[in-house]
């Protein structure tokens, strides 16, 4: 599962981790807006396709989707770093933001 490899590379890292939410909290639409509000970018990774998104730049309704799994719920992992919402794992990706 991509959150275990994710945890695994942060760690790996010495990334510190100021808050961890459990999966079986369910995140929604309307949290997964409330969380690319103050991003100034959004980074989505599905597999290999990575895509970058400007929040103010790019409709909110483009992102949004992207961000949410098929059961509406927001996807793991999820995680932001100043105003930088990462959704989904890709290794490059976190190579870039945690060296």
């Amino acid at each position: 599962m991509s959150s275990g490899r994710a945890s695994r590379f942060l760690d790996a890292q010495k990334v510190e981790v100021k808050e961890r939410v459990n999966a079986s909290r369910k995140l929604g639409e309307a949290e997964a807006a409330a969380l690319i509000e103050g991003a100034s970018r959004v980074v989505v990774a599905k597999g290999k396709k990575v895509q970058r998104f400007r929040p103010g730049k790019d409709p909110v309704g483009e992102i949004l989707p992207l961000l949410l799994g098929s059961t509406g719920n927001l996807r793991a992992p999820t995680l932001r770093r100043g105003k930088t919402v990462v959704v989904g794992y890709n290794e490059e990706v976190y190579r870039e933001l945690f060296g």
